[in-house]
Order: structure tokens, then C-alpha cells, then sequence
């Protein structure tokens, strides 16, 4: 699916947007997935249903997590392990925070309407990966740090280039 996209002209291969082709897919995953277990989770209804509710859950987000990471790496480039840095640092002040605030929404809501309330906030977000796929590339080429990391990117393939040069020449003349 990623390498059915047409190919960055500079680079030969598919424009990191192609990863957010997956992650539209599987985005719509996890609030199906949110959704079902939230009105599957009570003791009258077999325990296979909610536990089934976690298989388009899981995929979701395990595909969210794995193709956002790529699509991070292929936007940054040398600069990706910074972009990942922060990427964790948000993700796990929010999985520090989100659990405290759990336990008074399903005491107040109840089940069914506690998971629905998160299953609607996902479909609210839905929208986020769908808006990077198609204009991905506009909002990278606004950004200034990903223009001063191309032009830091040039700057070092050409020295690289000069360097292989110097190496070819220094060959022959041997």
C-alpha cells in the first residue's frame, strides 16, 4: 500500500504521506473498536464480545503508533530521533495524566457512556490523519525547521559528493 504511491522525485522513494495512508485506515479502527467494547463490557453480555472488541482496538493503535513513528522519521530525517524524543515525551505525560481523571468518568458515567465519551473524542480526532494525507506535503514545506533541515540535508550531500570525488581522483592519479 505505501509503495503504490508515485515516488519523491529527489529521493526515489514514496513521500512519508504515504505512510499516512495506513494510519486513515487504522485510525477508524480504534474507536470502532472503543465503541464496541464500550457497550459489550457488562457482566450480561458473554465475555467473548468485549474481548473480540479489542482486536480492531489494538490493531488501530498499534498501527497508528507504528506508521505515525515512520511518518515522524521520514519528515525529519537526521533530525528524527529529536522529533521522536518529543513525540514520547507528550505521549507518556499523557498516559500519566489520562489514567487519574479514568476512574471518576466511569464512576459518573457509568460503562456504556464513560467508553462512548472516549470512542466520540477518537471520532472527533479522525479527521487529523486524513488532513496529513493530502496535505501532508504543504504543511512540511511551510515549516521552517524541515526547510533548514533540507538545506543542512543539501549541505551535507554535497560534501559527501566532494568527498567521493576527491577519493575517485586521488585513485586514478595512483
Amino acid at each position: 500500500m505505501i509503495n503504490s504511491h508515485k515516488p519523491d522525485p529527489e529521493t526515489g522513494r514514496p513521500p512519508p504521506e504515504a505512510m499516512v495512508s495506513v494510519i486513515c485506515i487504522a485510525a477508524v479502527l480504534i474507536p470502532v473498536g472503543e465503541l464496541w467494547f464500550a457497550w459489550t463490557c457488562t457482566p450480561n453480555v458473554h465475555w467473548i464480545w468485549p474481548i473480540l472488541a479489542g482486536v480492531p482496538f489494538g490493531a488501530g493503535n498499534g498501527a497508528v503508533f507504528i506508521y505515525g513513528s515512520n511518518y515522524v522519521v521520514h519528515s525529519y530525517g537526521i533530525y528524527a530521533a529529536s522529533a521522536l524524543a518529543g513525540n514520547t515525551v507528550l505521549r507518556s505525560v499523557t498516559g500519566g495524566l489520562l489514567p487519574l481523571a479514568g476512574p471518576a468518568l466511569y464512576a459518573s458515567l457509568g460503562p456504556h457512556w464513560a467508553g462512548t465519551m472516549l470512542g466520540l473524542m477518537e471520532l472527533v480526532c479522525l479527521p487529523i490523519p486524513f488532513v496529513f494525507y493530502m496535505y501532508g506535503h504543504r504543511i512540511r514545506m511551510k515549516s521552517k525547521l524541515i526547510s533548514s533541515m533540507q538545506q543542512d540535508k543539501q549541505k551535507l550531500d554535497a560534501k559527501r559528493e566532494r568527498a567521493v570525488r576527491r577519493v575517485e581522483r586521488e585513485k586514478a592519479a595512483v
